[in-house]
């Protein structure tokens, strides 16, 4: 690496100060290392919704990661506006000699990386790219052919071949943080000047920024050897809840690869098996840029025939499908912006093997609400779903809701949290509400129409009609 007298670290996906790999050769190969990041409008002008958690979150963080390079001697600057245009005028303000940033994967910041790439150039400016959000990339893990895999499990074979200690090493940032520039920013522009409001984030038990990432995987750690079985029930506290944090990278993944590896077991094997899925999705993505642009990984299902009735969507986006499990589920999502995992596959199949509803419209449901949305597992994830994905649940399998509710929420606990209307039901009746008698329901005064809707679908029927939609509709496009 050239040696400079001044460099330009641009946070982006990796909001920590530690395990890093941009800060790390930044500060390693230059004597002052000025820190930047950039509230994107060419990305924040597409959100709809000006209460955002994703805002609120990177906002959070950004105030401790600040806090954390002033005490280090450093600063944060963090501005608002286009991250093309801004990232190379605060460069050439600054004098610095290199821009130093972590990669990303997605077509849209790939391409936003070569423009600022060529405009740093013609100003003399170099600008180096590392790996930092994920454990491989690219082209590190090929078949014997040399080619992208397609299939998780010799993909997950061959990750884990690779996944020694020299991968999973952290990046030893400690040792010259001497080199930060001592520099005063100016302090973070508050949440209503980048045009954005406060959201109910602070009352949910979501700690953000490093602290709240390193918080939670403590916490985990000590569950981590029951993952396996508890991750499956979203009335139990299973799940690490740190996709949020490995969406923002206020957590180190070789931190979270290490410790899984290391311990060992069912459950950690478990978890480090999903940061393989995500690595995996990353790359599928990056080999397949057509996935961003909506289309289907198996062409042959690229224009399935949806008949994509928006009544239908509506009901299944409120949470007031009729079937309690979807419907809980639905409403987490929109009071929480979080989803358990289990129910993600659940309401996707529901979506669009029961409504008939285009994965597309789901997806971008999911990329509106969701605090931890990330472009590659949410395509990979509805793509498996709908069966159209790679390495996707075979299209004749088709949840069923009710079974799905019995086998993961048996005793009803997750649906009473979110649907209370019905919390009044016993256990066995409250995964079908539809089928107690009219005396039980004026005994309880919960009238199914009235009170909580009536099974806008019915699975049965829907079932065979999607299976239709699949043999007919692939068979259709292939001709």
């Amino acid at each position: 690496m050239t040696h400079y007298k001044k460099s330009l670290v641009w946070f982006r996906r990796d909001l920590r100060d530690y395990d890093h790999a941009a800060l790390y050769e930044a500060l390693k190969s230059a004597e002052e290392v000025f820190c930047l990041f950039v509230f994107d409008t060419e990305i924040l002008d597409q959100l709809q919704d000006k209460a955002d958690r994703r805002v609120e979150f990177i906002w959070e963080s950004l105030q401790e990661l600040k806090a954390a390079l002033q005490s280090h001697g450093g600063d944060l600057i963090v501005l608002n506006g286009l991250a093309r245009e801004l990232v190379v005028q605060e460069a050439i303000k600054l004098g610095v000699e290199a821009v130093f940033s972590n990669r990303d994967y997605e077509p849209n910041a790939v391409a936003r990386d070569a423009d600022v790439a060529e405009k740093l150039a013609k100003n003399n400016i170099d600008f180096h790219q590392f790996k930092d959000q994920v454990l491989f990339e690219k082209d590190e893990v090929l078949t014997q052919q040399g080619k992208p895999y397609g299939v998780f499990t010799p993909y997950k074979n061959a990750h884990l071949k690779m996944l020694d200690d020299f991968v999973l090493q952290a990046y030893p940032v400690d040792q010259y943080l001497q080199h930060l520039a001592r520099y005063q920013a100016p302090p973070l522009p508050s949440m209503a000047e980048i045009g954005f409001t406060n959201t109910n984030l602070s009352q949910m038990k979501l700690p953000t920024g490093m602290s709240g990432g390193l918080a939670l995987f403590e916490d985990f750690k000590e569950r981590m050897q029951h993952y396996q079985d508890a991750r499956n029930f979203p009335a139990v506290k299973g799940p690490s809840y740190l996709s949020v944090h490995l969406r923002f990278g206020t957590i180190s993944i070789r931190h979270l690869a290490k410790t899984a590896k290391n311990m060992g077991g069912a459950g950690a094997e478990t978890w480090l098996n999903e940061l393989i899925w995500r690595d995996f999705y990353f790359q599928i993505l990056y080999h397949h840029p057509k996935l961003a642009l909506g289309k289907a990984y198996k062409a042959e299902f690229d224009g399935l025939p949806f008949p994509n009735d928006r009544t239908l969507f509506e009901a299944w986006c409120k949470g007031e499908t009729g079937y309690p499990l979807i419907d809980a589920a639905m409403r987490q999502l929109n009071q929480t912006g979080y989803m358990h995992n289990r129910l993600r596959m659940v309401v996707a199949s529901f979506l669009v093997k029961d409504l008939l509803i285009d994965w597309r419209w789901g997806e971008r449901y999911f990329e509106e609400k969701l605090i931890d949305f990330d472009l590659s597992a949410n395509n990979g994830g509805w793509q498996w779903a709908a069966s159209t994905g790679c390495d996707a649940q075979p299209w004749f399998r088709i949840f069923n809701p009710i079974t799905q509710s019995e086998k993961f929420d048996g005793k009803g606990k997750f649906i009473r949290k979110y649907v209370p209307e019905i919390a009044a039901l016993s256990d066995k009746e409250i995964h079908a509400p539809w089928l107690m008698s009219s005396i039980r329901q004026e005994e309880l005064n919960m009238l199914i129409g009235k009170n909580y809707p009536a099974p806008i679908v019915d699975h049965a029927t829907q079932r065979n009609l999607a299976l239709d939609l699949y043999k007919n509709g692939s068979q259709t496009l292939m001709e």
